[in-house]
């Protein structure tokens, strides 16, 4: 690959991560934290597609001088052209927004609720309903056995996804850095669970802390549930992930 293609490539990149940086769908990707970081390696990379192609103007102009000075050697100096194929995943970048990570996801992995959590629980703020992430009550029901749980209303924001029994169940992912390293947290559902419902549609439902346990079919591990009384459409959150 030349380096006008370098730069290109570069240029394309850098404005990629730059477009993701400066909306919020880099938030499907990582972090929302690591944001300063994205801008900067954009802008980074913008920087270096600048400069390199300026540096290849100048040397092809101080080139060309050459040549009408009569110091050219008689053959020119071809790249492979395959090289500009590199560019297409960069315009697929630009481009193309994937989703966030969904149900498919959900399928493939294995709850991230495995372990022995030590520490304990401390109280549910006020509220009625009080609204919880998945990952704390799934960490609640599961290591506290569901004692700062009884007798109240919990509110939880998540999208469906097909359970093991075909039945629907409630997801979302946790990152520790990227999509890349995303896990799920699944609960069931009983009582007024939502149905007639795609997959990756966002419900918040409102429910109560429940006994039953199924079992994650990926990882074999307990899947706490939400006895549910009452649910409701939503649009997908910015924040996609806990």
């Amino acid at each position: 690959m030349n380096r006008q293609a370098q730069a290109v490539l570069l240029l394309l990149l850098g404005g990629a991560v730059l477009k993701a940086s400066l909306t919020d769908v880099y938030l499907r990707y990582v972090k929302e934290g690591l944001w300063p970081f994205l801008v900067a390696a954009g802008a980074l990379l913008v920087v270096a597609g600048v400069m390199t192609l300026w540096y290849d103007l100048r040397r092809r102009g101080r080139e060309h001088e050459h040549e009408q000075h009569g110091d050219d050697d008689g053959h020119g100096h071809h790249e492979p052209r395959v090289g500009w194929l590199l560019l297409l995943p960069v315009l697929g970048l630009l481009l193309v927004s994937p989703p966030a990570l969904g149900s498919y996801a959900v399928g493939q992995s294995g709850t991230a609720l495995v372990g022995e959590d030590s520490g304990g629980y401390p109280p549910l703020p006020a509220g009625d309903p009080v609204p919880i992430t998945l990952l704390d009550y799934a960490g609640r029901a599961i290591f506290d056995q569901g004692v700062s749980l009884v007798d109240r209303r919990v509110q939880l924001t998540g999208f469906v996804a097909p359970g093991p029994d075909g039945e629907p169940i409630l997801a979302r992912m946790i990152l520790s850095c990227c999509a890349a390293d995303g896990r799920p947290i699944k609960l069931g559902m009983s009582g007024d669970r939502p149905s007639g419902l795609p997959p990756d549609t966002w419900v918040q439902v409102v429910g109560r802390y429940s006994t039953q346990l199924g079992k994650d079919p990926v990882s074999d591990v307990d899947i706490p549930y939400l006895h549910v009384e009452s649910w409701r459409r939503v649009e997908p959150p910015k924040q996609p992930y806990e």
